[in-house]
């Protein structure tokens, strides 16, 4: 199902040029297994599954099969593809610059996107996790089951991807650890200032983060 998280805001049309900024952090883990890429107007972020060599390989290579792409559920079929070669796993969201201005943006697993309009923030993304699965039923979900992905990389497919748009001028695509220790609020703080991924990234190992962090930032 397509999510239309529209803002009522100006966007850039094709022709624009658009600024990113990107940064990775190991934090404490043993391994950095966050990858991020980026080819023309396709923009990604991958989170590898576990603390490992194996998990690692698999977020870069899913991260580089995705940016090949310029539809983002199609760059997740590819990273799908990717991935039949590589031990590991990972969950991804990728965004495509829409050619009349905003984004599309696609997701499998629990990394995010952001759309900012420099003051307001909305998250585009639903977490595939077990805690999402039983709070869209009325259950409520343990802290553990945030961290228990129900879809990842090797097992998208064209009906189990998540799916959204925006006319928004400005995103973010991080993964868990950067928005588990800086919450929504701390998020729109840095998107509504001088945006970047590298203070977000900074934001989030100051906040105590644990995890890598990864993000992703076009404007």
């Amino acid at each position: 199902m397509l999510i239309d998280r529209t803002m009522p805001l100006a966007t850039a049309p094709l022709g624009t040029a658009l600024t990113v900024t990107h940064a990775s952090e190991r934090g404490p883990r043993k391994y950095n297994a966050d990858a991020f890429a980026q080819h023309r107007r396709t923009f990604v972020v991958a989170d590898g599954v576990g603390d490992s060599a194996s998990a690692a390989e698999a977020a870069w290579a899913a991260a580089r099969a995705a940016a090949l792409l310029a539809d983002p559920v199609t760059a997740i079929l590819a990273a799908h593809d990717a991935l039949q070669v590589h031990a590991g796993d990972a969950v991804i969201v990728v965004a495509t610059a829409r050619p009349g201005g905003g984004f599309d943006v696609a997701w499998a697993g629990d990394s995010r996107a952001y759309a900012s309009n420099g003051s307001d923030l909305v998250q585009l993304t639903t977490d595939h996790t077990v805690a999402e699965y039983f709070r869209e039923r009325g259950i409520k979900a343990e802290p553990r089951m945030e961290h228990v992905v129900t879809n990842t990389v090797r097992h998208a497919t064209p009906d189990n991807i998540g799916r959204a748009t925006t006319r928004a001028p400005r995103l973010a695509l991080v993964s868990d650890g950067v928005y588990g220790p800086l919450g929504h609020n701390g998020i729109e703080a840095i998107m509504s200032g001088h945006a970047s991924a590298e203070r977000l990234v900074r934001a989030a190992l100051y906040a105590r983060g644990t995890d890598n962090a990864t993000a992703l930032v076009v404007s």
